[in-house]
């Protein structure tokens, strides 16, 4: 299957990255390249982009689409090893970076990759396919207590026990192998009246499973005071989430480096010396418009935070 993933609030992303032609960008999760192509476009010759991805396919299909560009360097590497990246290119700081967060419709239409519980399929969900720990061995081999954490913290579900009781209990027997054995167990583990009036069962522990799997939440956590230093004066960072959790993470980030005084409310004047690392462009996150919520039904839960460096 080609490589197909619609970029989501692209127009909104590329003004607020305020490109200047001749500026260096990071694009940190590259997917199929539709906002790396658009900010090569407004580049100059001399500008430059640098595009990451964790997914060998990826890489693959940004390396065909962006072929056309001369000023564009492609790595294949988690984004949470940007600080690395830059420094072994002797790059010191960036005018932009964009992180365009979750999973991606190649990764979800795929379904030997496993992500999906809409296809019978091995289970897997590793981003990156050269990590050794995928869901199955999650699903297999944790706890019951820590598979309770997961799916609660991660899913959201309010069935987060019965679901972990139900997994731990289907595993004595036979281990569980694949997609669909495992959405079964979990629509086993839902009350039948919840089942008829919600979405999928099983969506909110697959979800729980691949955040786990890929440590997305601990490497955006991680990773974002690194891209705020890694900024050049009113340069920007643009982060697109899918789901509450990751965009707690960006709101909190953004609002400590815009607000980083520790003093108590109190004090009349600041005494910890933490100065503010820019600010936040938007209070509220970037949405999609009623246009692209019609052509692209998966863009629903996105939601766009810009920081700009001081």
């Amino acid at each position: 299957m080609t490589f197909a993933h619609k970029s989501v609030l692209l127009k909104e992303t590329i003004s607020n990255l305020c490109l200047k032609p001749e500026g260096t960008y990071v694009d940190g999760t590259l997917g199929g390249g539709g906002h790396a192509e658009a900010i090569l476009k407004q580049l100059s010759p001399q500008g430059r982009l640098i595009g990451i991805d964790q997914d060998a396919a990826a890489i693959a299909a940004a390396g065909e689409r962006l072929k056309a560009f001369s000023n564009v360097t492609l790595i294949r590497d988690n984004y949470c090893n940007v600080t690395e990246i830059l420094k072994q290119m002797h790059i010191a700081h960036v005018d932009g970076i964009v992180l365009d967060l979750g999973v991606s419709s190649y990764q979800l239409d795929t379904p030997e990759r496993g992500f999906s519980y809409k296809e019978d399929a091995p289970l897997d969900m590793r981003m990156d396919q050269r990590n050794t720990v995928s869901a199955k061995e999650i699903v297999n081999g944790y706890p019951r207590e820590e598979l309770f954490r997961i799916i609660r913290d991660y899913g959201e579900d309010p069935f987060a026990a019965n679901i972990a009781k139900h997994i731990v209990q289907y595993r004595e027997s036979k281990e569980i192998e694949t997609t669909a054995e495992l959405a079964e167990i979990i629509k086993s583990a839902i009350p039948m009246k919840i089942r008829k009036s919600g979405g999928h069962p099983a969506k909110q522990t697959f979800q729980a499973i691949r955040i786990e799997c890929n440590r997305e939440l601990d490497v955006l956590q991680n990773s974002l005071d690194d891209m705020i230093e890694l900024l050049n004066s009113k340069g920007r960072l643009c982060v697109i989430t899918f789901h509450s959790l990751e965009d707690r993470i960006v709101k909190n980030t953004f609002k400590r480096n815009e607000h980083p005084c520790t003093c108590p409310p109190d004090f009349p004047v600041c005494v910890c010396g933490k100065k503010p690392k820019g600010r936040i462009v938007s209070k509220k996150p970037i949405v999609p418009d009623a246009d692209e919520l019609a052509a692209n039904s998966r863009s629903g839960s996105a939601k766009l935070r810009i920081f700009e460096k001081a």
